[in-house]
């Protein structure tokens, strides 16, 4: 099952997700579910969220997995929604 997890981040985040980049990435590698995955970006092209999509056995996978992102467990997030992706161009 595809899952798209979208997240805003709280403002003034910035800093917070520096701070936790390189536990997400790790987070991103090791959990072996992550398809495709990168940040939003503002109009000023600075990160302000993410975008996820994870192939996953449940939904439950995928709020277990997203519980779990150093991301979330810092705070980052002011808004995350995981709904069900279908892949259909790419």
């Amino acid at each position: 099952m595809l899952i798209a997890l979208m997240a805003k981040d709280k403002d003034g985040g910035l800093q917070t997700r520096l701070d936790n980049r390189d536990a997400h990435l790790t987070h991103i590698k090791n959990s072996g579910v992550v398809m495709h995955a990168g940040p939003l970006l503002n109009d000023g092209g600075k990160m302000c969220g993410s975008l996820v999509i994870l192939d996953v056995e449940d939904m439950a996978a995928a709020e277990n997995w997203a519980a779990n992102d150093p991301y979330a467990k810092a705070g980052l997030f002011a808004s995350c929604e995981l709904v069900q992706w279908n892949k259909v161009i790419g």
